[in-house]
Protein backbone atom coordinates (compact mmCIF):
# COMPACT_ATOMS: atom_id res chain seq x y z
CA UNK A 1 0.00 0.00 0.00
CA UNK A 2 1.41 3.86 -1.29
CA UNK A 3 0.04 6.81 0.06
CA UNK A 4 0.32 9.81 -0.84
CA UNK A 5 0.19 13.30 1.26
CA UNK A 6 -0.73 16.30 -0.81
CA UNK A 7 -0.56 19.14 1.36
CA UNK A 8 1.92 17.70 4.12
CA UNK A 9 3.07 21.10 5.65
CA UNK A 10 -0.28 22.15 5.89
CA UNK A 11 -2.67 22.04 9.09
CA UNK A 12 -4.50 19.10 8.17
CA UNK A 13 -1.77 17.69 6.10
CA UNK A 14 0.05 17.21 9.72
CA UNK A 15 -2.96 16.17 11.24
CA UNK A 16 -3.02 13.41 8.28
CA UNK A 17 0.48 12.43 9.67
CA UNK A 18 -0.50 11.86 13.17
CA UNK A 19 -3.90 10.02 12.20
CA UNK A 20 -2.18 7.62 9.91
CA UNK A 21 0.42 6.95 12.34
CA UNK A 22 -2.38 6.91 15.76
CA UNK A 23 -4.52 4.55 13.66
CA UNK A 24 -1.84 2.49 11.87
CA UNK A 25 -3.02 2.61 9.19
CA UNK A 26 -1.56 0.02 6.64
CA UNK A 27 0.78 1.42 4.33
CA UNK A 28 4.17 0.40 3.11
CA UNK A 29 5.58 3.58 2.10
CA UNK A 30 4.89 7.18 2.53
CA UNK A 31 5.45 10.22 0.12
CA UNK A 32 4.89 13.99 0.44
CA UNK A 33 4.24 16.79 -1.86
CA UNK A 34 3.79 20.22 -1.46
CA UNK A 35 4.42 23.65 -2.99
CA UNK A 36 8.10 25.26 -3.65
CA UNK A 37 7.43 26.83 -0.27
CA UNK A 38 7.74 23.77 1.34
CA UNK A 39 9.40 21.37 -0.75
CA UNK A 40 12.49 20.17 0.85
CA UNK A 41 11.03 20.23 4.23
CA UNK A 42 11.65 16.64 6.36
CA UNK A 43 8.73 15.45 8.35
CA UNK A 44 8.30 12.48 10.56
CA UNK A 45 6.24 9.35 10.73
CA UNK A 46 6.33 6.13 12.94
CA UNK A 47 10.47 6.99 13.01
CA UNK A 48 11.61 7.14 9.77
CA UNK A 49 11.79 11.11 7.87
CA UNK A 50 10.21 11.89 4.41
CA UNK A 51 11.19 14.73 2.54
CA UNK A 52 8.41 16.67 0.93
CA UNK A 53 8.60 16.57 -2.89
CA UNK A 54 7.57 19.15 -5.22
CA UNK A 55 3.66 18.29 -6.84
CA UNK A 56 4.49 18.67 -10.28
CA UNK A 57 2.51 17.41 -13.80
CA UNK A 58 4.78 14.17 -14.10
CA UNK A 59 4.24 10.22 -12.92
CA UNK A 60 5.39 10.80 -9.57
CA UNK A 61 1.74 9.25 -8.48
CA UNK A 62 2.12 5.69 -10.64
CA UNK A 63 2.31 3.27 -7.78
CA UNK A 64 0.42 5.45 -5.35
CA UNK A 65 -2.86 3.88 -3.71
CA UNK A 66 -4.24 6.49 -2.29
CA UNK A 67 -3.50 10.48 -2.23
CA UNK A 68 -4.70 12.70 0.60
CA UNK A 69 -5.31 15.96 -0.79
CA UNK A 70 -5.01 19.49 1.41
CA UNK A 71 -3.76 22.17 -0.74
CA UNK A 72 -6.47 24.22 -2.04
CA UNK A 73 -9.24 23.58 -4.49
CA UNK A 74 -7.13 25.30 -7.01
CA UNK A 75 -4.39 22.84 -6.46
CA UNK A 76 -7.22 20.10 -6.41
CA UNK A 77 -8.47 21.08 -9.85
CA UNK A 78 -5.32 21.34 -11.63
CA UNK A 79 -3.47 18.24 -10.22
CA UNK A 80 -6.84 15.77 -10.48
CA UNK A 81 -6.24 14.53 -13.48
CA UNK A 82 -1.73 14.05 -12.73
CA UNK A 83 -2.89 12.56 -9.39
CA UNK A 84 -5.51 10.38 -10.79
CA UNK A 85 -4.12 9.35 -13.94
CA UNK A 86 -2.62 5.89 -12.75
CA UNK A 87 -5.59 4.93 -10.92
CA UNK A 88 -4.79 6.61 -7.47
CA UNK A 89 -7.69 7.04 -5.37
CA UNK A 90 -7.93 10.94 -4.92
CA UNK A 91 -9.60 12.09 -1.61
CA UNK A 92 -9.70 15.90 -1.65
CA UNK A 93 -10.28 17.80 0.96
CA UNK A 94 -11.33 21.21 -0.83
CA UNK A 95 -14.62 22.55 -2.28
CA UNK A 96 -13.46 21.53 -5.87
CA UNK A 97 -15.34 18.61 -6.53
CA UNK A 98 -18.26 18.50 -3.85
CA UNK A 99 -20.88 19.34 -6.01
CA UNK A 100 -19.81 17.43 -9.05
CA UNK A 101 -22.34 14.55 -9.72
CA UNK A 102 -20.03 11.98 -10.55
CA UNK A 103 -17.78 12.69 -7.48
CA UNK A 104 -19.31 11.33 -4.33
CA UNK A 105 -19.66 13.26 -1.44
CA UNK A 106 -18.84 10.90 1.70
CA UNK A 107 -19.09 11.04 5.87
CA UNK A 108 -18.34 6.97 6.12
CA UNK A 109 -20.85 7.07 9.15
CA UNK A 110 -23.73 7.94 6.73
CA UNK A 111 -23.13 6.84 2.86
CA UNK A 112 -19.82 5.26 2.97
CA UNK A 113 -20.92 2.85 0.00
CA UNK A 114 -21.01 6.02 -1.86
CA UNK A 115 -17.31 6.33 -2.46
CA UNK A 116 -17.52 2.95 -4.08
CA UNK A 117 -19.03 4.16 -7.18
CA UNK A 118 -16.04 7.52 -8.19
CA UNK A 119 -15.64 7.40 -11.92
CA UNK A 120 -13.39 9.87 -12.09
CA UNK A 121 -11.22 8.16 -9.32
CA UNK A 122 -11.64 11.28 -6.87
CA UNK A 123 -14.25 11.21 -3.44
CA UNK A 124 -14.80 14.60 -2.23
CA UNK A 125 -14.60 15.44 1.54
CA UNK A 126 -17.29 17.20 3.21
CA UNK A 127 -17.37 20.47 4.63
CA UNK A 128 -16.05 20.69 8.31
CA UNK A 129 -19.11 22.19 9.50
CA UNK A 130 -21.45 19.83 7.38
CA UNK A 131 -19.05 16.72 8.64
CA UNK A 132 -20.02 17.66 12.46
CA UNK A 133 -23.69 18.39 11.54
CA UNK A 134 -24.28 15.70 9.57
CA UNK A 135 -22.81 12.87 12.21
CA UNK A 136 -25.49 14.39 15.04
CA UNK A 137 -28.12 14.16 13.01
CA UNK A 138 -27.92 10.80 11.00
CA UNK A 139 -29.28 8.67 13.78
CA UNK A 140 -32.08 10.96 14.23
CA UNK A 141 -33.24 10.91 10.77
CA UNK A 142 -33.61 7.66 11.21
CA UNK A 143 -36.09 8.26 13.49
CA UNK A 144 -38.30 10.74 11.62
CA UNK A 145 -37.45 12.69 8.31
CA UNK A 146 -35.60 15.69 9.14
CA UNK A 147 -37.12 18.69 6.86
CA UNK A 148 -35.78 21.85 8.10
CA UNK A 149 -32.47 22.61 9.71
CA UNK A 150 -31.31 26.13 11.02
CA UNK A 151 -27.61 26.30 12.34
CA UNK A 152 -25.78 28.84 13.86
CA UNK A 153 -21.71 27.61 13.98
CA UNK A 154 -18.87 29.03 15.61
CA UNK A 155 -16.00 27.84 13.79
CA UNK A 156 -12.54 27.93 15.25
CA UNK A 157 -9.54 29.79 13.79
CA UNK A 158 -8.45 26.38 12.78
CA UNK A 159 -10.83 26.41 10.22
CA UNK A 160 -8.53 28.85 7.96
CA UNK A 161 -5.51 26.85 8.57
CA UNK A 162 -2.17 27.01 10.28
CA UNK A 163 -1.43 30.51 9.27
CA UNK A 164 -4.83 31.81 10.88
CA UNK A 165 -4.09 29.76 14.12
CA UNK A 166 -0.51 31.48 14.19
CA UNK A 167 -2.60 34.78 13.73
CA UNK A 168 -4.99 34.74 16.69
CA UNK A 169 -1.96 33.62 18.72
CA UNK A 170 -0.37 36.83 17.66
CA UNK A 171 -3.02 39.34 17.99
CA UNK A 172 -3.32 38.25 21.51
CA UNK A 173 0.59 38.61 22.07
CA UNK A 174 0.38 42.28 20.18
CA UNK A 175 -2.64 43.54 22.72
CA UNK A 176 -0.74 42.30 25.59
CA UNK A 177 2.25 44.28 24.60
CA UNK A 178 1.29 46.71 23.07
CA UNK A 179 -2.53 47.14 23.36
CA UNK A 180 -3.63 47.21 19.72
CA UNK A 181 -3.53 44.21 16.92
CA UNK A 182 -1.58 44.98 14.41
CA UNK A 183 -1.75 41.48 12.43
CA UNK A 184 -4.61 40.74 10.40
CA UNK A 185 -3.80 39.17 7.58
CA UNK A 186 -6.00 36.15 7.32
CA UNK A 187 -9.86 37.15 8.67
CA UNK A 188 -11.34 40.16 7.16
CA UNK A 189 -11.35 42.30 10.92
CA UNK A 190 -9.17 41.51 14.14
CA UNK A 191 -10.78 37.88 15.50
CA UNK A 192 -8.91 38.59 19.33
CA UNK A 193 -11.74 39.23 21.61
CA UNK A 194 -14.12 39.45 18.72
CA UNK A 195 -16.70 37.10 16.19
CA UNK A 196 -16.57 37.64 12.52
CA UNK A 197 -20.24 36.68 11.18
CA UNK A 198 -18.33 35.75 7.95
CA UNK A 199 -17.00 32.59 6.43
CA UNK A 200 -15.65 32.33 3.21
CA UNK A 201 -16.39 34.75 0.29
CA UNK A 202 -20.25 36.39 0.35
CA UNK A 203 -22.57 35.09 -2.30
CA UNK A 204 -25.22 37.31 -4.28
CA UNK A 205 -27.69 36.11 -1.51
CA UNK A 206 -25.52 37.34 0.94
CA UNK A 207 -25.50 33.92 2.45
CA UNK A 208 -21.81 33.22 2.40
CA UNK A 209 -20.18 30.15 0.32
CA UNK A 210 -19.58 28.38 3.59
CA UNK A 211 -23.12 28.47 4.84
CA UNK A 212 -24.14 27.62 1.52
CA UNK A 213 -21.99 24.27 1.43
CA UNK A 214 -23.89 23.39 4.35
CA UNK A 215 -27.06 23.76 2.46
CA UNK A 216 -26.03 21.50 -0.83
CA UNK A 217 -23.64 19.41 0.73
CA UNK A 218 -26.28 18.04 3.29
CA UNK A 219 -28.90 16.84 1.35
CA UNK A 220 -26.06 15.08 -0.84
CA UNK A 221 -25.07 13.05 2.07
CA UNK A 222 -27.99 12.43 3.63
CA UNK A 223 -29.79 11.61 0.32
CA UNK A 224 -32.41 14.30 0.95
CA UNK A 225 -34.30 17.01 0.42
CA UNK A 226 -33.60 18.53 4.02
CA UNK A 227 -33.14 22.88 4.03
CA UNK A 228 -30.91 24.02 5.80
CA UNK A 229 -30.24 27.34 6.64
CA UNK A 230 -26.86 28.75 8.30
CA UNK A 231 -25.11 31.45 9.95
CA UNK A 232 -21.38 30.61 9.80
CA UNK A 233 -18.97 32.71 12.36
CA UNK A 234 -15.71 32.65 13.18
CA UNK A 235 -14.36 32.99 16.92
CA UNK A 236 -11.19 33.37 18.81
CA UNK A 237 -11.27 30.05 20.20
CA UNK A 238 -8.10 27.92 18.71
CA UNK A 239 -9.38 24.83 17.50
CA UNK A 240 -12.45 22.63 17.14
CA UNK A 241 -15.69 24.16 15.97
CA UNK A 242 -19.54 24.81 17.69
CA UNK A 243 -22.48 24.54 16.06
CA UNK A 244 -26.27 25.04 17.64
CA UNK A 245 -28.64 23.25 15.39
CA UNK A 246 -32.32 23.76 15.28
CA UNK A 247 -34.34 20.91 13.51
CA UNK A 248 -37.43 19.90 12.53
CA UNK A 249 -39.22 16.24 11.98
CA UNK A 250 -41.51 14.76 10.39
CA UNK A 251 -43.42 13.71 13.47
CA UNK A 252 -42.72 14.94 17.21
CA UNK A 253 -39.80 13.05 18.58
CA UNK A 254 -39.08 12.36 22.67
CA UNK A 255 -35.80 14.32 23.86
CA UNK A 256 -35.05 10.64 25.21
CA UNK A 257 -35.27 9.32 22.10
CA UNK A 258 -33.17 11.42 20.29
CA UNK A 259 -30.53 10.95 23.55
CA UNK A 260 -30.49 7.55 23.09
CA UNK A 261 -30.38 7.64 19.11
CA UNK A 262 -27.43 9.84 19.94
CA UNK A 263 -25.64 7.65 23.05
CA UNK A 264 -25.85 4.40 20.65
CA UNK A 265 -24.59 6.48 17.17
CA UNK A 266 -21.09 6.05 15.91
CA UNK A 267 -18.86 8.63 15.78
CA UNK A 268 -21.27 10.53 18.59
CA UNK A 269 -20.20 11.58 22.48
CA UNK A 270 -23.47 12.09 23.92
CA UNK A 271 -22.31 14.61 26.61
CA UNK A 272 -25.85 16.09 28.22
CA UNK A 273 -26.30 16.61 31.89
CA UNK A 274 -27.52 20.57 31.63
CA UNK A 275 -28.90 20.81 35.66
CA UNK A 276 -25.55 19.84 36.34
CA UNK A 277 -23.56 22.05 33.77
CA UNK A 278 -22.21 19.08 31.88
CA UNK A 279 -22.29 19.91 28.10
CA UNK A 280 -19.80 19.66 25.45
CA UNK A 281 -16.95 22.41 24.74
CA UNK A 282 -14.59 23.12 21.82
CA UNK A 283 -11.84 22.58 24.51
CA UNK A 284 -12.97 19.08 25.49
CA UNK A 285 -13.52 18.16 21.85
CA UNK A 286 -9.89 18.92 20.39
CA UNK A 287 -7.91 16.50 19.93
CA UNK A 288 -10.66 13.92 19.62
CA UNK A 289 -12.30 11.88 16.72
CA UNK A 290 -15.82 11.67 17.86
CA UNK A 291 -18.56 14.52 17.87
CA UNK A 292 -19.65 16.04 21.05
CA UNK A 293 -23.49 16.38 21.40
CA UNK A 294 -25.45 17.88 24.32
CA UNK A 295 -28.21 20.29 25.50
CA UNK A 296 -30.97 18.17 23.13
CA UNK A 297 -33.74 19.76 24.49
CA UNK A 298 -37.35 20.40 22.87
CA UNK A 299 -37.74 23.47 20.05
CA UNK A 300 -40.34 25.83 21.84
CA UNK A 301 -41.30 27.42 18.58
CA UNK A 302 -42.15 24.74 16.83
CA UNK A 303 -44.18 20.98 17.79
CA UNK A 304 -42.15 19.24 15.56
CA UNK A 305 -38.46 21.00 16.47
CA UNK A 306 -35.80 19.97 18.72
CA UNK A 307 -32.62 21.69 19.38
CA UNK A 308 -28.91 20.50 20.18
CA UNK A 309 -25.58 21.65 20.39
CA UNK A 310 -22.40 20.15 18.97
CA UNK A 311 -18.85 20.72 18.77
CA UNK A 312 -16.03 18.85 17.06
CA UNK A 313 -12.26 19.26 16.23
CA UNK A 314 -12.54 20.66 12.79
CA UNK A 315 -8.69 19.85 11.59
CA UNK A 316 -9.80 15.38 12.94
CA UNK A 317 -13.12 14.52 12.24
CA UNK A 318 -13.86 17.62 10.14
CA UNK A 319 -10.94 17.00 7.68
CA UNK A 320 -8.38 14.74 7.99
CA UNK A 321 -10.08 11.82 10.11
CA UNK A 322 -12.89 11.56 8.08
CA UNK A 323 -10.49 10.91 4.87
CA UNK A 324 -8.93 8.31 6.65
CA UNK A 325 -12.01 6.81 7.35
CA UNK A 326 -12.94 7.14 3.83
CA UNK A 327 -9.66 4.93 3.09
CA UNK A 328 -9.99 2.39 5.92
CA UNK A 329 -13.59 1.73 4.43
CA UNK A 330 -12.18 1.10 1.00
CA UNK A 331 -9.70 -1.30 2.03
CA UNK A 332 -12.22 -3.35 4.24
CA UNK A 333 -14.17 -3.89 1.31
CA UNK A 334 -11.47 -4.79 -0.70
CA UNK A 335 -11.89 -2.38 -3.49
CA UNK A 336 -8.31 -0.89 -2.82
CA UNK A 337 -5.77 -3.76 -2.42
CA UNK A 338 -3.68 -4.63 0.31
Amino acid sequence: MKVAIVGASGAVGQEFLRILEQRNFPLDDLVLFGSSRSAGREYAFKGKNYKVNLLQHNDDFKGVDIAFVSAGGGTSAEFADTITKYGTVMIDNSSQFRQCEDVPLVVPEINAADALKRPRGIIANPNCTTIMMVVALAPIEKLSHIKKIHISSYQSASGAGAAAMAELEQQYKELLTTGKVKTIKKFPHQLAYNVIPQIDKMTDTDYTKEEMKMFNETRKIMHSDVRTSATCVRVSSLRSHSESVWFETEKPLAVDDIRKALAAAEGVTLVDDPQNYVYPMPLESAGHDNVYVGRVRKDLADDNGCVLWLTGDQIRKGAALNAVQIAEYLIREGDIKR
